[in-house]
């Protein structure tokens, strides 16, 4: 092992709990051992997930949220006796790695419940909310401290939590942890003082404006949390370990509206002068460890962090949070080991938490232990498969219920979580295969077919690997993207498999193969206006062509967002001209990084032009009409075209040939890879 990272397996203790490293599994939802959204029963899934991540050298394993009260059928988890009774020689499992095991137990989310639009029209009507009760019941599921928005759908007014619910929660806290500390769980962690949850709303003075015992005062605000760990050191002995989940900072400005790094504000949640103080007064209450970061739901991108954050962004408030208590305090977000190690060497924090690249390689500490960075594979924070809630104006949730319970899975590794669909198995029969395309899908397939003891050969019309995903990893902030493009060749070199480059294939029927797969992506599509000559394309711009001052963006998906961004980060005036009422209003890309990119925009004055369409592209200007017929001249040096893309198979599927990826249907990098890997295990 590299020294730089020694700081990172030395033994450190919550309590009186060992833990053998460093490094914390930290909770995320989806993993949770008693399910996530279903009726609570122990989770093979889950826990197979987890005691690999045992196997390979995790010291301190939270698993993710534990809801107290079933999503759906209202139990209580602490009447799921036989979840209990399976939980505890699983335990034995764990502790024969070596490993610890906190449960994370939540409380709720408060105005934080990711409703969907189904469930926003059951909370506001009181009829269909009664019928549906038994089942599944937004309004207690989104009840906040005090009438407030919802954050994810913007019409609807969270009702109030009545202090008979508030008692009921705790007592189920109490009588929870009980159940797991005699199924031989380690610990428990309060979810949570943090990311603007259930009980950090109560905490928070622009959510919570009660008057009772439970709203007003500093010990008041605080006073959930504190009886929620006093009831269980009360049950379960002092010496049972409980985490409290803490974000340091709400990085806060009001409802749905966060602040992005470097951007001064008014913290309208907590601030770094209450958080020394209430750290202190709730270590004094009981919690033995701190598991921190920052952020709220409306500043999302803090806990969540996306490919825009800096890495171990929250790194400088947790290092300073430390100074105020004696208990160990776990930082986390984006952390990266040599950063964490330095930190932990000096003191300033007690452990790294981790938590998405566990879904990305369940194995990348063994391969830093034994000096085998180049095979981790990297976690792009793209949360494409790890955490698909998105919304935009006007919307509740819009990804489906199946896929918010599916969390947990990983775009770039499709065995994560999905139990042995995905799993590299022998071919029963080698085969000759041909790849058409090196982009990431046709890596995937390669990679995986090899795997399997295929004989493949790919063919890469360029003179490298990467397709497309070369120029969408070429802005600064995407170095991961860099990375995820590094470990495909490096893997496309351990495994020998033949590239043959510089070569274009118009015609299938040359080939000498037994299957065929055209991995030959997208093309670009275009606008049928005056001067589109004029425009460049999004690909053009990211491969490095130079443009003026001012650019016109055409498109505020994901794609274009992203482009206004890096030209924004280039002291650039970009504008994006969009069509939608919002940008990247596309399904299943996280709030995380879309309320980010909202939110920078908002601070660096991009201009939005929402609801208008492209007339004209001219020299030097953009014409554009507004929804209500209204028309407006952009200056522009240069325009950028990012509207979209059409699948470019070079030959349809057929008995032995196989279109994957974009040449099929434009998707993302999900999408490619899950669909690559489907079809490979197949052949």
């Amino acid at each position: 092992m590299d020294k730089k990272y020694e700081a990172l397996f030395t033994p450190w203790k919550i309590g009186n709990v060992e833990i053998k490293n460093r490094i914390v599994l930290c909770p995320m939802g989806g993993t949770s051992l008693f399910g996530w959204i279903e009726p609570h029963h122990f989770d093979k899934e889950a826990a197979e997930f987890f005691l690999k991540r045992a196997e390979n050298n995790v010291g301190l394993i939270i698993p993710g949220i534990a809801p107290l009260r079933n999503l759906l059928g209202n139990g209580w988890l602490y009447k799921a006796d036989g979840a209990f009774k399976k939980l505890k020689p699983y335990m034995e499992k764990i502790h024969a790695t070596g490993a610890k095991l906190f449960v994370q137990l939540t409380a709720g989310f408060g105005r934080s419940f990711a409703l969907d639009h189904m469930m926003a029209v059951m909370a506001k009507n009181k009829v269909l909310g009664a019928l549906a009760r038994p089942i599944l019941d937004p309004s207690y599921l989104s009840a906040a401290p005090s009438p407030s928005p919802s954050r994810w759908a913007e019409d609807l007014e969270c009702r109030e939590i009545t202090v008979k619910e508030i008692k009921k929660l705790i007592f189920a806290y109490a009588e929870t942890a009980k159940k797991l500390m005699d199924a031989g769980v380690d610990g428990v962690e309060v979810h949570a003082v943090h990311e603007g949850y259930l009980l950090d709303q109560f905490t928070l003075k622009y959510v919570n404006k009660r008057t009772d015992e439970y709203g007003g005062s500093f010990e008041n605000r605080y006073r959930f949390a504190v009886e929620v760990v006093q009831a269980i050191k009360a049950r379960c002995g002092k010496e049972f370990p409980v985490s409290l989940r803490y974000s340091v900072v709400s990085k806060t400005k009001g409802f749905s509206d966060g602040a992005v790094p470097g951007e001064e504000y008014v913290e309208a949640g907590r601030d770094m002068e209450e958080s020394e103080k209430a750290i202190k007064y709730l270590e004094e209450a009981g919690y033995d460890m701190f598991n921190a970061d920052n952020g709220t739901y409306d500043a999302w991108y803090w806990a969540h962090p996306p490919a825009y954050m800096p890495f171990n962004c929250n790194l400088e408030d947790v290092s300073h949070i430390k100074k105020f208590t004696s208990a160990p305090v776990v930082c986390a977000g984006r952390m990266e080991p040599e950063a964490a190690a330095k930190a932990i060497a000096a003191g300033e924090i007690d452990a790294m938490g981790v938590a998405r690249q566990f879904l990305a390689d369940g194995e990348w500490i063994t391969k830093l232990i034994e000096e085998r960075e180049e095979d981790i594979l990297p976690c792009i924070s793209c949360h494409n498969g790890c955490f698909t809630m998105s919304k935009s104006k006007g919307t509740a949730n819009t990804t489906p219920l199946s896929e918010t319970r599916g969390m947990a899975r990983c775009a770039l590794n499709p065995e994560t979580m999905q139990g042995h669909k995905y799993d590299i198995k022998p071919a029963k029969k080698k085969k000759r295969i041909a790849v058409i395309g090196g982009g990431i899908g046709g890596m995937e397939a390669a990679r995986v077919l090899a795997m399997r003891g295929h004989d493949v050969t790919i063919y890469e019309k360029s003179d490298v690997l990467g397709g497309v995903f070369i120029p969408a990893a070429a802005p600064a902030f995407k170095e991961k993207d860099r990375a995820l493009i590094d470990w495909y060749r490096r893997q496309i070199e351990k495994l020998q498999i033949k590239v043959s480059y510089d070569t274009e294939i118009t015609d299938i029927s040359t080939l000498d193969a037994d299957e065929v797969i055209v991995a030959t992506g997208s093309k670009p599509k275009h606008i049928p206006i005056s001067g589109h000559e004029k425009a460049i394309e999004a690909v053009e711009y990211l491969n490095g062509r130079e443009v003026g001052d001012k650019v016109v963006v055409i498109g505020g998906g994901l794609t274009g967002a992203e482009i206004a961004y890096d030209l924004e980060l280039k002291g650039k005036h970009p504008a994006i001209v969009e069509a939608m009422n919002d940008i990247i209003t596309t399904p299943s890309i996280c709030l995380a990084n879309s309320s980010y990119l909202r939110d920078y925009f908002e601070w660096k004055k991009v201009p939005l032009y929402l609801e208008h369409t492209v007339t004209e592209i001219g020299d030097g200007y953009v014409k554009i009409k507004g929804k209500d017929g209204s028309e407006k001249t952009i200056e522009a040096d240069d325009v950028v075209l990012s509207i979209g893309y059409n699948p470019y198979p070079i030959a349809p599927t057929g008995r032995h040939v196989h279109v994957i990826g974009d040449a099929a249907k434009v998707g993302n990098l999900r999408s490619v890879i899950w669909g690559a890997r489907a079809l490979a295990c197949k052949l």
